[in-house]
């Protein structure tokens, strides 16, 4: 393992996003070496001995496992959520501990990313990468042409300015929408905003990942070569 910085260490080994990451360090539960340190920039070497809440965190590098899931509507994105029915990652029967790159919502379906590489998903869902995400959605009524050139110029609701940055007719009330900030629920607001509702929206997209011909409530691992790919000409 090459010189690298203790919040990239525990993103990478740990299984725990960036945030969390750096949330432990700074309540003082992570060790190098014995000693308790409160600096996420600090280098950890390949002797370096770290600590998470008293486990020792190993920097196995063939430990890392990448998921792309077809969630069907009903399953909530997250890694436990006392009021969720389903949660997506129940669909997925694997040992490692994973966490989704984003989250779709409860109503929503298609390509969610898991790993339990956290560096790899802070790069694919973190808002400062701009990664593009694709969906196609349906709606109640047709949306007009000055409605597709609203969205992508920008609208305001009671929670705040949206935006995406494309959207374009692909069939009868059927639409793709390319988006790269994710904010909650923005494609519904949007919809909303023009007087429509959204009947249904599937992820189908999201850097350069494609969801394929997977099925709904199915999943597979991502070959080497997506691996490298879901992070081509992502910021460094």
């Amino acid at each position: 393992m090459s010189d690298i910085t203790l919040i990239k260490f525990l993103a990478k080994y740990a299984g725990i996003s960036r945030r969390g990451a750096d949330a432990a360090i700074r309540d003082a539960r992570v060790l190098i070496d014995g000693a308790v340190v409160l600096r996420p920039e600090t280098r950890v070497g390949a002797s370096s001995r770290v600590e998470l809440d008293g486990k020792v965190i190993t920097a196995n590098e063939g430990a890392q496992v990448y998921i792309m899931l077809n969630k069907p509507v009903n399953y909530t994105c997250s890694a436990g959520d006392e009021h969720a029915e389903h949660l997506a990652v129940e669909l997925i029967d694997v040992p490692q501990r994973i966490f989704s790159a984003g989250r779709l919502d409860r109503d929503s379906e298609g390509l969610v990313i898991f790993s339990d590489d956290g560096d790899f998903i802070n790069r694919l869902a973190h808002p400062r990468y701009g990664v593009e995400k694709l969906y196609h959605v349906s709606t109640n009524r047709p949306l007009e042409a000055e409605h597709l050139e609203a969205m992508c110029r920008g609208l305001r609701d009671r929670d705040g300015d949206i935006r995406a940055l494309e959207v374009k007719c692909i069939g009868t009330k059927l639409y793709s929408f390319l988006l790269n900030e994710g904010k909650k629920r923005e494609i519904r607001r949007l919809v909303k905003a023009c007087g429509r509702d959204v009947v249904r929206l599937i992820r189908v997209r999201q850097g350069k990942l494609e969801l394929g011909t997977l099925p709904p409530g199915k999943w597979r691992y991502l070959t080497p070569e997506e691996v490298v790919l879901a992070q081509e000409n992502v910021e460094k």
